[in-house]
């Protein structure tokens, strides 16, 4: 079911005052709303556009999505493309005034202040719904923070203190501009602890199923992968647990029916949601795919060094499709107007294995099992002694070109193009119109 198609043209008109990027200079974490949120109706209605706005471009209609395989691609995929906001992702060379960079946090904080605005009215909501508007309003904040975390910030350090500088954290609406929007970055940690117990608290909120929208499960499938980023793998891992437990999913049998849905597939836990109807677009199909499908020009091609990571009789590497004399493209965003998967049940199987193989337990299942269930979904043999080796590199085939390489990397403590997890260049800069309009910002260095 589509859920948000003909709402909120004109909410969206006032809630989403930096339309004009580039001569509007109040600060984006500081948006001013003038929202008329007097009713139970209404508060709902701006509900839904907080959906809407988190499958803006510059969020989850795919942009940091892209970005992230872009970010880590480290000769698996290649950009070919004509746009420099990507390119230089892709190149490691941004500037400040990178227009992804600025994108996303513009999206990102209208994001977050409409959401801020919801929970301020929570009064008016029906009673018997209040803690239902609560946990979505919560979760969606949350999506919007750590997507601004770990692309702003230095990569949390388990075990570290994390002082590091992460993103401003605004937990209140802002209908004015005055001194007290200056609003100066919080430390990784502190974005974590917030992102956390906005999480923890939406969880114990939400019901159980809620269609396309966020449901106690869908909190806790994202708790599972903010919970594997910051290391905590006892955490992460009940957390993927309770996912797969709850009965609500199920790993679809054929891999290649996972994608170009109309309709979410038993397997999504979240997707965005898209219409030829809607004022989304779905900017993975835009650059990942070709004319002939809906693409762009096919701008992002995938290299030799990634295909031959998969086993040749991996059903996965057949999802793999040639156009333009050769050149390999994914067939995961192929087709316009379909539903992009964000959370998917076989990632919470591949962090159970994980947290499970790390810390030497079999809460759930066995590590063989939870790495066979995805293995040999792929038409692949089923193994025994499964090694934590084999699931890191069965993550990076299953979520291959769905937003989590870059964010891997850096928790891992890996290295891409050369460059260690936590080079300077693999941060975005803060925009340089909120260094202008935000006296309190302080730069990324490099920048």
């Amino acid at each position: 079911m589509k859920l948000y198609k003909y709402i909120l043209s004109g909410l969206l008109a006032i809630s989403l005052v930096a339309c004009d990027k580039k001569l509007d200079f109040d600060p984006a974490q500081s948006i001013k709303e003038d929202l008329a949120l007097a009713t139970d109706a209404n508060v709902k209605s701006v509900l839904l556009g907080a959906y809407d706005a988190l499958a803006l471009d510059g969020l989850f209609g795919g942009n940091t999505m892209r970005d992230a395989e872009l970010a880590g691609a480290d000769g698996e995929i290649r950009w070919v493309g004509t746009f420099e906001g990507p390119g230089d992702v892709f190149s490691h060379a941004m500037i400040a005034g990178n227009a992804d960079a600025e994108n996303m946090w513009l999206d990102a904080y209208n994001t977050i202040n409409i959401c801020n605005n919801v929970l301020d009215a929570l009064a008016v909501v029906n009673a018997d719904d209040q803690d239902q508007v609560e946990g979505e309003a919560l979760f969606i904040r949350s999506m919007a923070y750590f997507q601004l975390v770990r692309f702003y910030g230095q990569s949390y350090e388990a075990g570290g203190g994390n002082t590091q500088a992460g993103v401003p954290i605004v937990l209140r609406p802002t209908r004015g501009i005055d001194e007290s929007s200056q609003v100066p970055r919080n430390s990784v940690e502190e974005c974590y602890t917030q992102i956390v117990t906005d999480l923890t608290r939406a969880k114990g909120l939400l019901p159980e199923d809620n269609g396309t929208q966020a449901g106690k499960h869908t909190a806790a499938a994202l708790l599972a992968r903010v919970y594997l980023q910051m290391g905590r793998f006892a955490d992460a891992r009940d957390q993927a647990n309770e996912v797969i437990g709850s009965g609500l999913f199920s790993l679809v049998p054929n891999y290649a029916n996972l994608w170009n849905n109309e309709d979410n597939s038993p397997e999504d836990i979240y997707a965005v949601q898209i219409s030829n109807q809607d004022f989304v677009e779905a900017t993975m199909t835009i650059f990942y795919s070709v004319p002939a499908f809906g693409g762009r020009d096919g701008d992002i091609e995938i290299e030799q060094k990634h295909l031959d990571l998969y086993d040749p009789s991996d059903e996965r590497l057949a999802l793999y499709f040639e156009a333009n004399s050769g050149v390999m493209y994914t067939g995961k965003w192929r087709d316009q107007y379909k539903n992009q998967p964000v959370i998917r049940l076989a990632e919470m199987y591949l962090i159970r294995a994980e947290c499970n193989a790390r810390l030497g337990t079999s809460i759930g299942a066995s590590v063989d099992d939870d790495y066979n269930a995805i293995h040999t979904r792929a038409g692949l043999s089923p193994k025994n002694g499964v090694t934590l080796d084999d699931i890191l590199l069965e993550r990076r085939l299953e979520l291959a070109h769905e937003g989590h390489r870059i964010h891997d990397v850096k928790r891992l403590k890996g290295a891409v193009d050369g460059l260690p997890y936590d080079d300077d260049k693999l941060l975005y800069p803060i925009p340089a119109r909120e260094m202008e309009a935000n006296k309190n910002l302080v730069q990324n260095p490099g920048y």
